[in-house]
């Protein structure tokens, strides 16, 4: 009877051990989870310090803009005003055409600086910049200036996110960037061409792959190579567009079914090897 208790009472520990394992593998995988790591005060996910790193950077990319717009002459300086709206970008492009024209260095300096601030900082309008560059500068210089400062800038975010970038995207989208960490882990051998498939579809949100990107440990080189080829078609059409500025109605009517069409396709065209690759395997 005592070796029968015995038997019993050490199948009862290793239960209670199994128990107490399963429930800090529970714990554990909890505390793990994006939506686990939120900060604990929503409202503000930044530390103080990233605050400040924040704050910094911001200061000295502001310093920088300063003086390259006080050098302007004050006619122009005076009517400077971000574009919001297709008619504050056509008043915009009165105001610069000739600037532009009589100034093309000092005018290209302001016009980058401020793409990069934009992109870096995730401040909306950026599609009004690649339609004034297409308005100013034509398809080909047009074109090139928006995918230089497109990857520029979104270089620029990807290493300010990998910085001081967690808490925010975990705060504003911890199921998004869970799903997108596991479509990451499945596509390693060929994650340039699913790169390259995000950048040229709208299928996520650029803003939400510049923060994202050094979260899920993507390398810099594949990064940049999907930026800089997967932005060419969207800029493409937006800088078209930007010809016709006093025809365009509405930012909407840049994307139709068509042209959204088209860059699905596009899409479907860059990540077919890597659909093809995964049929072989499982067959």
């Amino acid at each position: 009877m005592a070796a029968a208790r015995n038997v019993n009472l050490n199948l009862t520990g290793e239960m209670g051990n199994c128990n107490n394992r399963s429930l800090k593998d529970e714990e554990k995988a909890k505390e793990d989870s994006p939506s686990a790591k939120r900060p604990k005060f929503e409202k503000f996910p930044f530390t103080r310090w990233e605050f400040g790193v924040f704050l910094g950077v911001f200061f000295v990319f502001s310093i920088g803009l300063f003086c390259i717009y006080i050098t302007m002459p004050s006619s122009v300086y005076n009517n400077l005003k971000l574009p919001r709206t297709l008619s504050d970008l056509r008043l915009l492009k009165d105001h610069l055409a000739t600037y532009a024209r009589d100034y093309p260095a000092q005018f290209i300096l302001g016009y980058c600086s401020t793409y990069i601030f934009m992109q870096t900082f995730m401040i909306p309008g950026t599609i009004f910049m690649s339609l004034l560059a297409g308005a100013l500068f034509g398809v080909v210089r047009g074109l090139f200036l928006v995918v230089f400062n497109a990857t520029a800038g979104a270089s620029s975010c990807f290493f300010l996110s990998k910085l001081i970038g967690r808490p925010i995207v975990y705060w504003l989208w911890p199921e998004k960037l869970k799903v997108f960490q596991a479509e990451i882990a499945k596509r390693r051998e060929k994650l340039l061409n699913y790169m390259l498939f995000l950048r040229v579809t709208p299928t996520l949100p650029n803003l939400f792959i510049n923060l994202a990107s050094p979260i899920v440990d993507i390398p810099f080189h594949v990064f940049f190579l999907a930026t800089l080829l997967g932005l060419i078609p969207a800029s493409y059409i937006t800088v078209r567009a930007g010809l016709a500025l006093g025809d365009l109605k509405s930012i909407k009517d840049l994307y139709d079914f068509k042209t959204l069409s088209m860059l699905f396709l596009i899409g479907s065209v860059v990540i077919f090897p890597t659909l093809l690759k995964r049929k072989r395997i499982y067959e």
